[in-house]
């Protein structure tokens, strides 16, 4: 994979901020900033739904033990 160097990342962002605009281009940062979260939880096991199963799995793990 080629190394970027400021030259080309400097060139990226002019086109990125011509083909969105100024106006759009903080919703557009916001959006891939979530985007990125999302998908560090999901890879982490981090959703909601992990949640839930995990503490009611642990829930049952230790009332088994218990017994």
């Amino acid at each position: 994979m080629p190394k970027l160097g400021a030259l080309e990342i400097i060139l990226i962002l002019v086109i990125i901020l011509i083909v969105f605009g100024v106006g759009k281009l903080p919703q557009v940062g916001g959006a891939i900033g979530k985007s990125i979260r999302e998908f560090h939880k999901a890879r982490d096991g981090e959703d909601e739904k992990g949640k839930d199963v995990a503490k009611s799995t642990e829930k049952e793990t230790k009332e088994t033990k218990s017994s």
